[in-house]
């Protein structure tokens, strides 16, 4: 069960931050700049969150535990590394609007 909740865990955050980012971009599209970087900024907590998840399930199978990858895993892997490219995306969206808008 704990392993579950791990990836669960993971699943949740990645999704949380891949949705903040996405707001990011929305506000910045709209000029609210500040809103946008606090945006990036809860992503980026929440996407630690999900990565300290990930790290203890490494450290597990590091320390001899066997972890048999599941459809579960894949996709917990597949959130956090979607959210990670989303959010580096939006840092690079939030900067272009920026610099369209000055």
């Amino acid at each position: 069960m704990e392993f579950e909740q791990k990836v669960l865990n993971i699943i949740t955050y990645s999704g949380e931050a891949r949705n903040k980012a996405m707001n990011a971009i929305t506000e910045a599209k709209c000029g609210r700049y500040k809103k946008a970087e606090s945006n990036i900024k809860e992503a980026e907590d929440l996407l630690i969150k999900a990565h300290k998840k990930q790290t203890s399930l490494i450290q597990l199978e590091a320390s001899g535990v066997r972890i048999t990858p599941s459809l579960l895993l894949i996709h917990g892997q597949d959130h956090l590394m979607n959210a990670m490219m989303v959010k580096d995306m939006a840092v690079e969206f939030v900067d272009l609007y920026r610099r369209l808008n000055e």
